[in-house]
């Protein structure tokens, strides 16, 4: 197998967002390099390109010299999240088995209150008449019931080419169990429709649980001529620009693939940006020896994404909605398990009919963005209230690259503040607190309904907005270490450079502890194994090396609904010590995640997973050293940290801040692309690592 340092060179990460662009070039010393630059949705390599040229700027270099000495480029983009939850997706068509065409209309269930009739029962993915009835049938055995009616699929094919669909997701029942019917049906397609993308589902996601099947085949053709022409074109364009190397995408799982793996299977980079800061979140707080449970929060200019670190572990979520709990839809797919609330530095503040301050989910983007970023945006958002409050020098924003007009901010805010008899400074500071409050109740919403007390954690903080409001957050929370890195406004493109590359397959193999059936279960990860063998060899033969394999299964209680998953003791069930194992680990982790356990009950095991990671090469952390004497504070400013009147705050420059230098609140930190605001009672320490690591009294 290749040794990985054949991947030579500088690594880059690129991760864009509703609202900036964040680069990160790491040097063959592990030394990290941050670049922003506003988002370009119309075509997303000028963002890229303004960012990344920042970025070589800081370096003395240019942008050719930087793509030249570059030999692995890792990609996160939130593109496909954002089609879903606008619904900018292709037309597509979704042909399932005659008989159950409201597979995606029913789901599993719409609604926690079924008898709340004053809450309507919500929209499928895909339409209902977009639902097209294939006429066949396969048992649950794999048996031909009822053969493929090819000429009835051919006048199917040929009606959907008449309605100008984009897209077509195939999911035909127990195709898990048989796939025979799903494949004529991609030929059929390729002969009628050549060049339409489609996408099977027992390919893509063969599990059992019909809904969940067919809502990841929709989501994932749905996407598809979307993703497929943005990522060919990011490549053209890179390859244009000069680079050679290699371009990888982050993915849902916290991993990344190379981008040929990608383009065939979009879904995978649905919500891969917030799947990433816990992968940061996990390298961060390791190298300040917080080991046990650890909160990562990232605060973009959109939303604000929570993630849980347990022993060293990220969790990992088998039910990921996009939207909320059954009212939603379901990815199908594992994923970090990331919650998000719209609360971000772009949020908007407004009046709801009774006249009550809120914040969010609306956020006022890129474009035309905050007030005061004087883009032409005029509604009030978290960056307006944070420059009236004094957290922000409008004429160091993005290291001074950008001056904020605060007579444009106060305006905006005084806008939503006037209805309320509030003062500008006053409404601000609402602004604020509405917008924590969301936030706290996303953090109990991942902590407290899980038994785990959020207080016992500590808290990663990245996002570009960040620093503004985390530790009124921790205090509030009871949580007494926060670590903040520099790097923070760009923590999930920082998660890139520490991740691994991976890939998942799957088989359902149903069977129960009663009567495992270890010659199928042991078939089906032989058959996993050849998949992820094939796929390890193609990137060794690229110059990647070290990897490792890992297996689990989703399994429950007999009657009961939902899954768990179980890592696996062993690669293959050469006996029955290794069932048993496999047993007791089940009991294990329902004991752990539910407090009880029921060992008299069969255990019913469904869908294996095994997963290969292929590491990317990794350089050792860069350490700062102490470098000349202490340079104290730039200067003063006045800022609101409660509900009372302004106090001065000392103001700090992060470059002329030394390792070891403590600095006691009321005081704010200046980055050149964040800001860390130190309410009193805090005090925070620079750390080797590069980390502020903050302490708050209580």
């Amino acid at each position: 197998m290749a040794d990985s340092k054949q991947i030579g060179g500088w690594r880059i990460s690129v991760d864009t967002g509703g609202t900036f662009t964040d680069v990160v070039v790491a040097d063959d010393a592990g030394r990290f390099t941050i670049g922003k630059a506003l988002s370009t949705p119309d075509r997303i390599f000028n963002g890229l390109s303004a960012a990344l040229a920042n970025a070589a700027g800081s370096l003395g270099l240019g942008l050719a010299e930087v793509l030249g000495r570059s030999g692995i480029l890792i990609y996160g983009t939130t593109r496909a999240t954002n089609a879903i939850v606008t619904g900018n997706i292709a037309k597509t068509a979704f042909l399932t088995t005659a008989g159950f065409p409201d597979v995606l209309v029913l789901r599993e269930g719409g609604k926690f209150n079924p008898h709340d009739f004053s809450t309507p029962y919500p929209a499928p993915y895909l339409p209902r008449r977009h639902t097209f009835e294939i006429t066949e049938r396969i048992d649950s055995r794999g048996r031909v019931l009822l053969p493929l009616d090819e000429a009835a699929a051919r006048a199917t094919l040929h009606t959907l080419r008449k309605r100008r669909f984009e897209a077509i997701a195939v999911s035909l029942l127990w195709s898990i169990a048989n796939p025979v019917h799903e494949q004529r049906l991609g030929a059929l397609i390729e002969e009628a429709l050549p060049g339409l993308p489609y996408t099977l589902g027992h390919a893509l996601n063969p599990i059992l649980r019909e809904y969940r099947r067919a809502s990841s085949t929709a989501i994932d053709a749905s996407i598809k001529p979307l993703m497929q022409v943005h990522l060919r074109d990011l490549q053209a364009d890179l390859r244009e620009a000069g680079y050679r190397g290699e371009i990888l995408v982050s993915t849902t799982m916290g991993g990344c693939l190379d981008v040929d793996s990608v383009i065939p299977r979009p879904i995978h980079t649905v919500r891969s940006g917030p799947a990433m800061a816990p992968v940061a979140g996990r390298r961060y707080a390791a190298l300040e020896e917080q080991q046990e449970s650890v909160l990562v929060v990232d605060t973009g200019g959109t939303t604000f994404d929570v993630s849980l670190i347990r022993d060293g572990r990220i969790s990992i979520a088998q039910d990921t909605w996009l939207g909320g709990q059954f009212t939603g839809h379901m990815l199908g797919i594992p994923a970090v398990d990331a919650r998000s609330v719209g609360a971000g530095g772009g949020s908007i503040a407004w009046l709801d009919p009774a006249g009550l301050l809120r914040v969010g989910p609306r956020s006022a983007g890129a474009k035309p963005g905050p007030a005061c970023y004087r883009l032409g945006g005029r509604l009030p958002t978290v960056t307006d209230a944070a420059l009236v409050l004094g957290y922000i020098d409008p004429d160091y924003f993005l290291g001074g690259r950008m001056r904020l007009d605060v007579a444009a901010a106060r305006a905006a805010i005084e806008a939503v503040g006037a209805p309320l008899g509030l003062s500008v400074e006053a409404a601000a500071y609402s602004i604020f607190a509405v917008s924590n409050e969301t936030m706290i109740n996303a953090i109990k919403d991942i902590t407290v309904s899980e038994g785990i007390d959020p207080g016992e954690a500590a808290i990663v903080a990245g996002g570009g907005a960040a620093g503004f409001g985390i530790l009124p957050i921790a205090r509030e929370l009871r949580c007494r270490r926060v670590i903040v890195p520099r790097t923070a406004s760009v923590l999930s493109a920082c998660g890139m450079q520490f991740s691994d590359i991976q890939l998942e397959c799957s088989a359902s193999v149903p069977t129960r502890s009663t009567n495992f059936d270890r010659a199928r279960v042991n078939a089906a990860l032989t058959g996993i194994d050849v998949q992820l063998d094939a796929f390890a060899a193609r990137l060794a033969a690229r110059g990647f090396g070290e990897r490792r394999t890992a297996y689990r299964v989703d399994a429950h209680y007999a009657a009961q609904v939902w899954d768990i998953g179980v890592e696996l003791p062993a690669p293959r069930f050469a006996q029955d010590a290794e069932v048993a194992a496999l047993i007791e680990a089940f009991h294990a982790n329902h004991r752990r995640i539910f407090s009880v356990e029921d060992p008299a009950s069969p255990i019913e095991f469904l869908n294996w997973t095994g997963r290969v990671s292929v590491s990317l090469p990794q350089q050792a952390a860069a350490r700062l050293v102490p470098e000349g004497p202490p340079t104290g504070a730039v200067g003063t400013r006045r800022a609101l940290f409660d509900e009372h009147e302004p106090r001065d705050a000392a103001v700090y420059r992060g470059d002329r801040i030394r390792v070891g230098d403590e600095i006691a609140g009321p005081a704010i930190v200046e980055e050149a692309t964040t800001t860390l605001v130190l309410p009193p009672g805090t005090r925070a320490r620079l750390m080797p690592t590069g980390s502020y690591l903050v302490e708050i009294d209580f």
